[in-house]
């Protein structure tokens, strides 16, 4: 690990620009960097596409980042519970990749682990499969999905080493380690650093 920032605003500053590839940990609200999250809407940065799960709800989450306008693009797998998503969505003025969730985790996991691509039978025949290659193995229809790999990862943990080994707190690691795997640069918000050598190996 490089760097402890004080604030969320610090570890974002000089890094975040317009235009950029955010992936955003979290399932729900489980397990979101809220202080992160602030932090981002508070630089301004504009026409930012987000990788997340889903966008937040109203006033919470990234629905703070779409009350303001500051993203153009989700890229989702849950879009439900949120009024303003939906109004710029029917309006045009917000462009949503719909992704199946288990095809975003991937996409997000093959990205860290340096894969471009990968084939899956999910959403062969529906308007996912829109625009891609498909491929038959063994007699079935699979379609290629691209990989992501964010220009920033935007992730929440329980405990950090000094090494930047991350304890995520049960239902709250979900999407966040495939994020953090998948950003070039990744931004980890925390409740507790503790020296290297502290969070066990298994955990």
């Amino acid at each position: 690990m490089k760097k402890l920032f004080p604030s969320a605003a610090d570890a974002l500053k000089d890094i975040v620009k317009d235009g950029q590839l955010l992936a955003v940990g979290g399932f729900g609200l489980c397990g979101i960097p809220e202080a992160l999250i602030d932090a981002l809407r508070d630089t301004g940065a504009k026409a930012l596409t987000v990788i997340s799960n889903n966008a937040g709800v109203d006033g919470f989450g990234l629905g703070k980042l779409l009350e303001t306008r500051q993203i153009k693009k989700m890229i989702s797998s849950y879009v439900g519970e949120n009024k303003e998503f939906e109004r710029q969505y029917l309006a045009g003025e917000l462009a949503l990749e719909f992704t199946p969730q288990g095809t975003l985790a991937e996409k997000l996991r093959a990205g860290g682990a340096g894969i471009p691509a990968f084939f899956t039978k999910t959403g062969v025949g529906t308007i996912v499969a829109d625009g891609k290659e498909l491929r038959e193995f063994d007699g079935e229809t699979y379609v290629m999905e691209r990989s992501l790999t964010p220009d920033i990862a935007l992730v929440k943990a329980d405990i950090a080493d000094r090494s930047g080994n991350l304890r995520f707190n049960l239902t709250a690691r979900n999407f966040n380690p495939a994020a953090a795997m998948a950003g070039k640069i990744c931004i980890v918000e925390v409740e507790r650093i503790v020296a290297t050598g502290e969070i066990a190996p298994d955990d």
